[in-house]
């Protein structure tokens, strides 16, 4: 018999929430949720094309029309691409590379040991604050945060007594909803730039624009984000949830630490630092090993430190979770070792079920070129309706945002709304680091909501270990919290940086003059 896991209130924002998580999880599982959406992009496909959709790509200038997936072609793609469909999901291969080493990391006990012993410095009522400023970070390190953080933040909750999903939901939030924000410059920095940088220069082509463009406004998000976020989980999102009483299973994750764990830990610790040392090291001087053998620069996407991110977490994770397992006993051999991986990849099999069912809609709504006209047309519809001034950006940011929940690749939309909006609110006056920072203000706010970003379907199977009753409808009823908050205050901010005409981030400002 399931446990109840949820207080009751009678507050209007509980009843609305509640609302919409009994709407959301009355939808069917995401498995066949995404099966549904499939047929009908195969069905809106057919209407679409016999309407003549089309648009004008505004930067091939190329007309793109809606395809008609129903056609004798259309239906051979379908049968034959399902596997290469699945095989060329993006997130598929990183989640499942990355849980080779966190597995083991995981597994051997690492990950709950480093857990109990380092849980006592984070003073209790700091913790939600720290998770969500740690969310924010990782996304310095890419996609990997959404795979790796989620579980650990909700065990640092258990640990301290408290309902891990309420951990889990404020890590998510921080990565998510805070994706565009950090504290150092990353790799969607260099993906944004490289598409603002040249739709800038279509208008002036002397315009130079670096990554860095929008990192003042980024470290002060970062703030007011943890600030925010913070409050939502403990005013909005804990009450929601009872004292979580663990399963016999997870109560071996809360007990005291032995002597022995904590000599796997030092010597953990030290194999981290080591191989931190290593890449540090190979990304020091004019031809490191890590640096892009073109330009030098360890931060430009195409450099090798920013393609091998993910099978560097996955060896920080990796090593010195063999080395604990040594240490401690919990590893006696390499065959333990390769049956910890296996494990990891066992308890991914929901995951992939999901990935697979995505991976066909993802297909079969870009063979459609549904995505590109509806992101054009939206763009048309916003500048047609003759916004100015802090309403254009406003109006800018909404209309991110919405595209935000049908595609959910930041790139893919920057692609085709640059060489629109970047053009255009430059000839208005604005500098292309306004633009691009309000994008990537809608493009983040969203992120939360939408159960088509990949990693939606990962949450929601690492919730279900604590709660088998989760479903969509319980993700987005505590995640619209933190969307609308965020909303509200990153906006806020910006404005503050417009109406006192503050810097962006270095050589970036507010208004551009154009020779």
């Amino acid at each position: 018999m399931e446990k109840e896991t949820r207080n009751k209130s009678n507050s209007r924002i509980e009843r609305i929430l509640n609302a919409i998580e009994r709407a959301g999880n009355a939808l069917p599982d995401p498995v066949t949720l995404f099966f549904i959406i499939s047929v009908a992009i195969l069905i809106i496909s057919w209407i679409a094309a016999n309407a003549q959709l089309s648009v004008v790509h505004p930067s091939t200038n190329e007309t793109v029309s809606a395809v008609n997936l129903l056609t004798k072609d259309g239906l051979r793609n379908i049968m034959t691409g399902f596997v290469k469909n699945f095989q060329g999901y993006p997130p598929l291969g990183l989640v499942l590379v990355v849980m080779i080493g966190a597995g083991v990391a995981e597994k051997s006990g690492m990950i709950t040991a480093a857990m109990r012993h380092s849980i006592s410095k984070i003073p209790a009522n700091m913790v939600s604050a720290a998770v969500i400023f740690i969310g924010i970070i990782a996304n310095a390190f890419g996609d990997a945060g959404f795979v790796v953080l989620p579980p650990l933040a909700a065990l640092v909750f258990l640990m301290i007594g408290r309902h891990p999903l309420v951990g889990m939901f404020a890590s998510y939030a921080g990565m998510a909803g805070g994706f565009a924000a950090n504290v150092m410059v990353n790799m969607s920095d260099v993906l944004a730039a490289s598409f603002t940088i040249p739709a800038a220069q279509v208008i002036d082509p002397s315009y130079q624009g670096t990554p860095a463009m929008n990192l003042y406004f980024l470290i002060a998000s970062v703030a007011v984000l943890v600030i925010a976020g913070t409050l939502v989980t403990e005013k909005i999102i804990a009450p929601r949830f009872k004292t979580y009483t663990p399963d016999e299973d997870l109560q071996h994750e809360i007990t005291e630490i032995s002597d022995v764990e904590v000599k796997g830990l030092k010597w953990a610790g030290f194999t981290f630092l080591f191989l931190l040392a290593v890449v540090i090291a190979l990304s020091v001087g004019k031809e490191a090993f890590f640096a892009d053998p073109a330009t030098g620069s360890l931060l430009a996407f195409t450099s090798p430190l920013m393609q091998s991110i993910i099978p560097l977490i996955t060896f920080l994770f990796l090593i010195p979770g063999l080395v604990y397992g040594k240490v401690t006993g919990s590893i006696k051999n390499d065959k333990e070792a390769a049956a910890m991986m296996g494990n990891a990849m066992r308890d991914m099999g929901p995951y992939i079920i999901l990935a697979f069912v995505a991976s066909q809609f993802l297909a079969y709504f870009n063979w459609s070129n549904l995505g590109v006209i509806l992101s054009v047309k939206g763009a048309e519809s916003l500048r047609a309706a003759g916004f100015t001034d802090i309403g254009l950006i406003i109006g800018f940011i909404i209309l991110s945002s919405l595209i935000n929940i049908f595609i959910g690749s930041a790139s893919a939309k920057w692609a085709i709304m640059a060489p629109i909006f970047v053009p255009m609110f430059l000839l208005l006056g604005f500098d292309p680091a306004l633009t691009q920072m309000a994008y990537r203000i809608g493009d983040s706010i969203t992120n939360p909501l939408t159960p088509l970003l990949p990693y939606f379907p990962i949450l929601l199977a690492f919730a279900r270990k604590y709660d088998k009753n989760v479903g969509i409808g319980t993700m987005i009823s505590n995640m619209l919290p933190y969307s609308i908050v965020f909303a509200v205050i990153w906006t806020l901010l910006l404005i503050v940086f417009i109406l006192f005409n503050l810097p962006l981030g270095p050589g970036a400002g507010i208004y551009y003059t154009l020779p």
